[in-house]
């Protein structure tokens, strides 16, 4: 039977566990820097955009046109979703209206 080599284990030195260390802090700063929205007066107006394109949808649905509503109420889930992810930091916005 053949025996299995020894792995060599460097040691990092105090100095490199620090400077590790230092890095994973900035990557972590740099990710707090970014999830810092700039565009929240955009997000802001979403809720007020959301009610009158449900609006908008159940007038194309009254009117028989299914598919411009149909298209219009993706629409507003893809704004909800951008809503819920923007403004999850925020917790004293009040959360979107229900769409139709």
């Amino acid at each position: 039977m053949t025996t299995a080599a020894k792995r060599k284990y460097n040691r990092r030195s105090d100095n490199e566990r620090i400077e590790a260390l230092e890095s994973k802090i900035d990557e972590l700063r740099s990710k707090i820097e970014s999830r810092k929205r700039k565009d929240s007066p955009v997000l802001k107006e979403i809720p007020k955009i959301q009610r009158m394109l449900s609006k908008f949808a159940q007038r194309s649905l009254d009117h028989g046109r299914a598919d411009i509503a149909n298209t219009t109420t993706a629409f507003v889930a893809g704004l909800e979703h951008i809503y819920q992810t923007g403004m999850s930091s925020s917790a004293s916005t009040p959360a979107p209206a229900e769409t139709a």
